[in-house]
This record gives structure tokens, sequence and C-alpha cells, in this order.
């Protein structure tokens, strides 16, 4: 009883709020707002046959993937943009442990993630991250990790060169401009395992293709890719 009491004294002079809607959060809501867990643009790809998923296709014929998942649909000017600006500009890191908990929670309901080895982060140049202050897909990988109880490395991926923004530019445009900018820091540390690289967004994939290709090439058995939310294209 006087835990409660306490609990609902420091609610009244730090409110927690929804993550999403800024919305004053009730009692046993933690991050979102039950309104927003339900009204959330959900996926659910993570249900379908690999065959019928329509985010495998954009990487059909350029790299074998296992699972290509995504928490979220990106719609502009809607809940999950807000998410991904609180996350990326706001210093809110732990929007993305969050969201990764629960994507991990729901994952792992369905019997996936039991055969996921690593997870790893698309890292940040050195430059941005010590403009940021971290790396949000590193906050992702976090909480995927705690709730697929799956080791997670900020260290074993690394972008090499700083490039330029990717969102004005075409698929083929977004490939050359990553392809070679990234590399395995430490190929013991994926060979023969099944590799999860995660991002925030997946668009056209040109950033995860090329992550995942590195991975693959460095000895790794398997990889998929997970993000936050995806992009229509």
């Amino acid at each position: 009883m006087l835990s409660s009491t306490l609990s609902d004294f420091v609610a009244l002079i730090f409110p927690r709020t929804c993550l999403a809607c800024q919305q004053s959060l009730a009692r046993g809501e933690t991050h979102l707002c039950t309104a927003c867990r339900t009204q959330l643009p959900y996926t659910d790809y993570h249900r379908l046959a690999p065959t019928d998923n329509p985010l495998a296709r954009r990487f059909w014929g350029r790299v074998p993937m296992e699972y290509v998942l995504s928490y979220l649909r990106f719609l502009r000017r809607g809940r999950v943009q807000h998410l991904l600006h609180q996350l990326k500009y706001q210093g809110q890191r732990e929007v993305g442990t969050a969201l990764g908990q629960m994507y991990g929670q729901e994952l792992a309901s369905h019997g996936l993630g039991t055969d996921l080895d690593l997870i790893l982060p698309v890292p940040l140049h050195r430059r941005k991250l010590a403009k940021r202050g971290y790396n949000q897909s590193d906050t992702f990988a976090e909480g995927l990790a705690l709730s697929l109880n799956v080791p997670w490395s900020a260290e074993v991926l690394r972008r090499n060169s700083f490039t330029a923004s990717q969102t004005r530019k075409s698929r083929a445009e977004r490939w050359q401009n990553v392809a070679e900018v990234f590399e395995v820091a430490q190929p013991d540390a994926v060979r023969g395992k099944h590799v999860l690289v995660v991002d925030d967004v997946l668009t056209t994939g040109a950033t995860l293709e090329a992550c995942a290709i590195k991975v693959l090439d460095a000895g790794a058995a398997a990889v998929s890719v997970a993000t936050i939310a995806c992009a229509e294209h």
C-alpha cells in the first residue's frame, strides 16, 4: 500500500506520459497508453510465411534472408513517425528499448528468435554518433535482446565512412551510397551463427542489404533483419 501511494505521489510530481501521444499514463501502463497500443499500425508480418511477406520480397534475388521483420508501418504524421522522431532527435532512448522489448515479446510468443545467435545494430558513423550521442538502432537491439534472451553487440559491425542522407535517393543510388561503407570488425563473432541485423526504418532495404552481405561474407551461417518500422514504396 505504501509503495503504491509513493508511486502515485511520484507520478503526480513527475507525470509519466505516453511515448506516442504524450498523454498521461494510467496506473499499470508503461511506455505506451492503452489507446496507442491498440491503435498502432502493426505489420504482423512475422505471422506470414516468408513467401507471403512483402518485405522479404524486397531482398529476393539480392541476398538470402531467413526472416525479414518489421514491427510497425511508418505513416507520415502518425504515431509511428512521432515515436521515431522522439527516438532519433529528442534524446528519448527509451522509445527504442521499449519497442524492442515489446516486439521481442511478440516474436517470442510466435516461436521466432529461438534460432538467433547474435543481434547487430546498423552502426552510425562516429561523426553522427558524436553529434546524436547514441545510436537509435542500439536501443532497439538492446530491447530485442532482453526479450529474446539473445546477445547483442555494437562492436562487431562497423561503419567506415560517412554517407550522405538516403532520404531523397533512389534504390540504386541508396545501394551505391552504402555498398562499401560497412565491415565486420570481429569475424569470429559471426562465423557459423545466425545473425539478426536491426535498424530503425526499412525503406528500400539498401542499408540492411549491405550489412547482411558483409555479415554473410564474414562467415555467418544465416542472416535475418528486423526494424522498428517499414515504409511503403
